[in-house]
Order: structure tokens, then sequence, then C-alpha cells
């Protein structure tokens, strides 16, 4: 009799903690089976900036949340809408498009799949609502700006400095709008020339337009020259190093795409955190549609200052602009994204 009740017993133990590992396999992710489709802006993989930043966050997620990643660049003509369809059809869990320039098509896409989610790198928020399978990754580019306008400016030796921008949209101008800040901010009389690549695609990927537009602002007596450019800043560090002056990277650290001592600093846009973390949240089940903003406060946007450059920079102006930091976090200094006028 007590056999067969042990039996029993060890029977029904079985049971309770097979059912057990089943719930807990339900209620989390399994491992291989959240897919991730990721659309690249202008410039593909390979750009050594903000593309092959938002590449870094993909393959994080890959190695440490066990997601399969998969990737597209839209070629010429930019076919970005036919990119985010191939993968909203398909399989994909969450569709990623990087860049403003997808704003109207994953708009649409998130309204024509409503069970699928969606995320896009600088969405261009406007008067129209933001549907809820859909995160608009944003950030305050213009508090980053500040801070290497800041350096650009306490650093110039001839009191004249330089900006060179992919295509003049809203976005870029947050760029140039923070650095002329900051740059203004700790020296008034500072003189800061801006010029653009165009009014295309293109201007994000023409390393021989940005070494020539740098080239002119070099000749013109700037002496350091901050690009937000994209593979057209490959063209602005060539121009740099053939003039022995400074330039200022841009999205990540860009020092090791030019000589040394060439790249001043970098002003970082941590587009590798923000699609981990919303690759994360879509997989942990707490993701939100909306707009999602990322600055200096959410360690969005920043600088560098490390063993490469800390030389160039000085602890003197390092410790200006760490003080000029904690007074935007603070609120105490507001950075407008519009340039100043004229």
């Amino acid at each position: 009799m007590k056999k067969h009740v042990l039996i029993t017993l060890l029977v029904l133990l079985g049971a309770i903690t097979s059912f057990s590992i089943a719930g807990a396999e339900q209620t989390s992710p399994t491992k291989g089976t959240f897919k991730v489709g990721l659309v690249f802006d202008v410039g593909g993989l390979g750009d050594k900036s903000f593309n092959d930043a938002a590449y870094q966050g993909l393959k994080r997620a890959e190695a440490e949340l066990g997601v399969i990643g998969e990737y597209r660049e839209p070629g010429e003509g930019a076919h970005r809408e036919a990119h985010l369809r191939h993968f909203a059809k398909g399989d994909a869990n969450l569709i990623i498009g990087v860049g403003f320039l997808f704003t109207d098509e994953i708009r649409a896409m998130a309204l024509d799949y409503p069970k699928k989610k969606f995320a896009c790198v600088d969405y261009t928020v406007d008067e129209r609502e933001i549907p809820e399978n859909l995160a608009a990754l944003t950030f305050r580019e213009e508090e980053g700006a500040f801070l290497v306008g800041a350096i650009a400016a306490l650093k110039s030796q001839t009191g004249k400095i330089g900006f060179v921008g992919g295509v003049e949209s809203p976005l870029i101008k947050k760029f140039e709008a923070g650095y002329t800040q900051g740059a203004k901010y700790v020296r008034p009389n500072v003189e800061v020339k801006a010029v653009y690549a165009g009014v295309s695609d293109t201007a994000f990927k023409d390393p021989q337009k940005g070494k020539e537009l740098a080239s002119s602002l070099y000749d013109a007596g700037c002496d350091i020259i901050y690009h937000a450019s994209g593979s057209t800043g490959l063209g602005v560090f060539k121009a740099a190093e053939e003039r022995k002056k400074f330039a200022i990277g841009v999205d990540r650290d860009q020092s090791d795409e030019a000589a040394p001592g060439v790249v001043l600093t970098s002003m970082t846009k941590n587009t590798d955190v923000a699609v981990y973390e919303i690759i994360e949240a879509a997989v942990k089940g707490t993701f939100k549609g909306g707009v999602v903003s990322l600055g200096l406060k959410e360690g969005g946007v920043g600088y560098v200052y490390n063993e490469k450059n800390k030389h160039l920079i000085g602890e003197e102006i390092h410790k200006k602009v760490e003080e000029l930091k904690e007074k935007i976090i603070k609120g105490e200094i507001k950075v407008s994204p519009m340039p100043p006028k004229e």
C-alpha cells in the first residue's frame, strides 16, 4: 500500500514539475524565436557612423537577448517602403527603420500592420498621431553638439570654426544649432561658418564633396570643423589631415577614421543603445509606442574624452565642458534645436 502511495506521489510531483516548466516557457521569450528586421539609412552598413552604430545595437541584441536579426540596405532610389514591407509581411516581430527618411513609410506600415511592432530612429515628429505600435526614437542632438561646440570655441586659435552638414534638414540643423550655441556661450565673438553637402540623399555619402567643403572652410580661416554628414565626413577628416587642422566626429568615436591627433573629439549619439533597448522592450513585453526622447540626461548623447584625445582637449577645457553638461541636465541651460538667427 505504501509503495503504491509513493509511486502516486512521484507521478504527481513529476506532473507538477512538468507543468511548472511549461508555464515558465510560456511566460518568457524562447531564445531564437524573436525576429528583428532592420533597414539601414542612406550610406548603409560600413558608414563608420550612424548605420554602424545601429548595427552594433542589433548585434548586441542577438548576443544578449538571443533574437534573430536580419538587415537590408536601400540602394539608389531608396526603396525603403519595399524593404519595410518585406519584413512586415514576413515573420519579423519588430521592424526598425534607421533614419528620419523612414518617417512617412514606417508610419504607414505601422497602420497597415497593427499586430507588428515598429521603431524608427530619428523619427520626424509632427502633428500626426503616432500609431501605438510605433516607437519614435528621437535624440536631443543639440545638447551633445552644444558641448563639442564649446570645446571647438575654447580650443580655436583663429576664432573661426566650421560645420559641414549632409542634407540641410530639420534633423541636421539640430547639430548645427547646438554647435553654434555652445561655441557662442563660451566665446561670444567666435565665428561659426556652416555649409551643407546637398539636398538629396547622396549628401550623406560623398566623401569627395566633404573634402572640398572642409578645404574651403579651412582656407577661409577655420581651424576646427565639426561634421554631421555620414560618410561624407570622411572627406572632412582627409582635409583636416592635409592641412594639419582639427576635425570633430559625430555619432560615435571617430578618432580611428583619421590620423592620430586630427579628431579633437566626437559628439556621440548612442543609436546602438536606443536600438538595443527598444528590441529588449519588445522581447520582454514592455514595448510602448509614442515618442522616446534621449538627451544628455538619459545618456542618449554625449562627447568623447578619453586616453586618445584628453591631451588634445586639456583638463581645463574638460572641466568647463563638464560644468556645462551638468547645467544642461539640470535645466539651467536650455539648448534650442534651431540655429540662432543672425
